[in-house]
């Protein structure tokens, strides 16, 4: 029988993902998203679009915080689970608005959690991130490790959001699990994000503006395998559970810079910047426990994503003026 899931943040770039691979097998899904405009909102219509081909998609424009769209989303509609991605992104920007994020990505996730216990969602999916991990030097990140000391706004916010809905298990008997995303990209990717914005400045032949001396690493996941991780999560164990998604592989800065050379065929002019206050020097993933209980195999080695992410771009954004996509 199909399943009603409610979405936030469905325009977005996980938000579309999640939700295609949900009405391909047959599910309904219940979109919400304000459309932002931290990017271009044609970006966010285009990924609507192709979800409104499919009859089982249902879209809401509101914000989280405001609960007369919640209230309206759905139009009452039974709901077995919600993927709760809406949230105000980025590390950097959160520096120069540490208010907002607090209150779109703390109070808004307030909001919905009591939204979905006052529904009886059986399965609810958070959307954290591996910026929650700050500076911690013990690698890889597990789940068990200790997240106190958060360096950005954005993973405060991060780090709030997974004890409020540890909160709400513990209270309402609730299920859910929080996802701590690293790095996500892919087809869709946002402008501002490394593999996107320097594929955008070699096709239009700038100087790409590395901040620091290029050894950052991270852990970059393939979008396809990431959505793998979402949907195995609505069957997690009952209670709070968290899981890294990650791909558990780094890359240097430098050496990213090198693959995307390498797949467009442009070589980079490079600006090495000062680090950016916020900014972690790795991140790594230990993925055993996604593995053993939500069935998550990442597959996308990150050579290879590059390539897709590329051919992507070529054949839909290349030559694309993007308002915002240097933010």
């Amino acid at each position: 029988m199909a399943a009603a899931v409610y979405i936030t943040g469905v325009a977005g770039f996980i938000g579309s993902h999640v939700a295609e691979a949900l009405l391909v097998r047959g599910d309904r899904v219940f979109g919400l998203d304000n459309l932002d405009p931290f990017y271009d909102r044609s970006l966010k219509e285009r990924n609507l679009a192709a979800l409104s081909d499919y009859p089982g998609f249902r879209f809401t424009e509101g914000d989280i915080r405001d609960e007369v769209a919640l209230g309206s989303w759905g139009d009452g509609s039974p709901a077995d689970a919600l993927i709760h991605l809406a949230a105000k992104a980025g590390v950097r920007p959160s520096v120069a608005d540490p208010v907002g994020y607090a209150d779109v990505n703390v109070s808004g996730t307030a909001r919905v959690l009591a939204w979905a216990r006052d529904r009886a969602v059986r399965s609810v999916l958070f959307a954290s991130s591996s910026s929650v991990y700050g500076g911690n030097t013990k690698i890889p990140f597990s789940e068990d490790d200790p997240v106190d000391h958060p360096v950005s706004p954005y993973a405060a916010t991060k780090k709030a959001g997974e004890l409020m809905c540890h909160t709400f298990c513990h209270l309402y008997g609730m299920n859910i699990a929080s996802l701590r995303f690293f790095t996500v990209y892919g087809p869709r990717q946002r402008p501002e994000m490394a593999i996107h914005k320097f594929t955008r400045l070699l096709f239009e032949g700038k100087e790409v503006g590395i901040y620091g001396d290029g050894s950052s690493r991270r852990d970059y996941t393939y979008i396809d395998d990431v959505v793998g991780g979402v949907l195995g999560a609505l069957f997690a164990p009952p209670g709070y559970r968290v899981y890294n998604l990650g791909e558990s592989a780094t890359i240097s800065l430098a050496d990213l810079v090198g693959l995307l050379e390498r797949a467009t065929g442009i070589r980079a002019n490079r600006r090495f910047l000062p680090v950016q206050p916020g900014d972690v020097p790795l991140t790594c993933a230990d993925i055993t426990r996604a593995r053993a209980e939500i069935g998550y195999n990442p597959k996308v080695p990150v050579a290879e994503g590059v390539e897709r992410f590329v051919q992507w771009y070529r054949d839909n954004l290349a030559g694309y003026s993007m308002q915002g996509g240097d933010r």
